[in-house]
């Protein structure tokens, strides 16, 4: 993220390097050269350097030229799913490959988890839950509008031909789970290690059905969208000293979901509609948590046969570049089904429904209180 910022940096804060250097790459420009020689970036990672025109789809001559630097020191641009090149002999000898083994452009994680969710269509999106909460939807045009603007989504390319992604998420997510492990979870430790169990499910099993008399404000870290709020500070609300850990944990899976409830509304704002989520990460393991999103979400979530999906979807762009499918559509045809879907309880979903609408009014309120905090 912010690639030609910390490229700035370096202009600015360690000339030395910035003149001396010959490329500036990330992660996939990188292993690409050092597999094939040849450095290559798809279009979707290209996209979070803030140097990429998504329009025209090359570096951008007007950013580049306000920092001062030239497009040929980045690496060439490609689309996802095209091959680049081949592993060079002598590496294919020491790592043990055959020869000639392809070298395929990849993306980002989030466009290559939806590709493995199967979102290769509007409407649908892939909610990742781990340490944080993402949820991806994909669509056919460029939204670059001010709503998408004003509530900070991105908008760059799909790894799917033909199609861009943006991204709602929560920085906080899962790792709510481990900060009550790690802080307030001894018990819940010793339990599951006692029980040969993993310890999230443990705690998860404790919560209490229905939305939680307690509220929690996710912001353990900062806010993500659509506030990115940098200062905001997460709270935990309404405790008495009837409160029990049972009532804390399950705020906590609450607070977050109703965060990603926020973003969905945001998104529709901003004409990006979602109709069915697919679940995939460390939390689509839990039916407890899955459908808790059905119920606050007011949409069905869906788990998938492989929850690693990102994995999978960059597998499906080296699949179908090497001639393995003859479209990506086929490859997803082919290898990715929903397990089970969990639609949302009318009586359930009406219960959090009124909860809420108390809890689009925390941030708000607390907004002026975090900051001075």
């Amino acid at each position: 993220m912010y690639t030609i910022n910390k490229i700035m940096w370096w202009r600015d804060n360690e000339p030395q390097v910035f003149e001396r250097a010959w490329k500036f790459l990330c992660y996939e420009d990188l292993t690409a050269f050092r597999l094939c020689g040849e450095p290559a970036i798809d279009y979707s990672l290209a996209g979070r350097t803030m140097a990429f025109d998504v329009r025209a789809e090359r570096w951008s001559d007007e950013i580049l030229s306000r920092v001062g630097l030239e497009p040929e020191r980045l690496a060439a641009t490609a689309p996802s799913g095209v091959v680049i090149g081949k592993v060079r002999d002598e590496l294919a000898g020491e790592l043990g490959l055959p020869r000639g083994v392809a070298v395929v452009t990849g993306g980002h994680d989030q466009p290559c988890g939806a590709l493995g969710s199967g979102i290769v269509e509007p409407r649908i999106a892939m909610d990742a839950t781990g340490t944080v909460e993402c949820i991806t939807p994909a669509f056919s045009e460029l939204n670059l509008s001010d709503a998408m603007l004003e509530s900070n989504y991105s908008c760059y390319h799909h790894v799917a031909p033909g199609m861009y992604i943006t991204l709602a998420f929560n920085f906080t997510g899962g790792s709510l789970l481990r900060w009550y492990r790690d802080t307030l979870g001894k018990q819940e430790r010793e339990d599951a290690e006692a029980a040969g169990m993993d310890v999230y499910e443990i705690m998860i099993g404790l919560a209490t059905s229905g939305p939680s008399p307690v509220m929690v404000l996710p912001h353990f870290t900062i806010t993500g969208t659509p506030w990115l709020d940098p200062f905001s500070k997460g709270a935990i609300l309404g405790l008495t000293l009837a409160t029990t850990k049972a009532d804390i944990i399950k705020a906590l899976l609450d607070g977050v979901t109703f965060e990603m409830r926020l973003n969905l509304e945001h998104l529709e704002r901003a004409g990006v509609a979602v109709e069915h989520i697919r679940a995939i990460g460390g939390g689509a393991k839990s039916p407890t948590w899955l459908q808790l999103k059905a119920d606050v979400f007011g949409r069905p979530v869906s788990s998938l046969s492989v929850s690693e999906a990102a994995c999978l979807g960059a597998a499906l762009l080296a699949g179908t570049a090497v001639g393995e499918y003859s479209s990506l559509a086929e490859a997803v045809g082919k290898t990715i089904r929903a397990v089970k879907t969990y639609e949302p309880n009318p009586e359930t979903a009406a219960q959090y429904d009124e909860r809420y609408e108390i809890y689009r009014r925390l941030y708000p309120t607390l907004r002026d209180v975090m900051h001075a905090l």
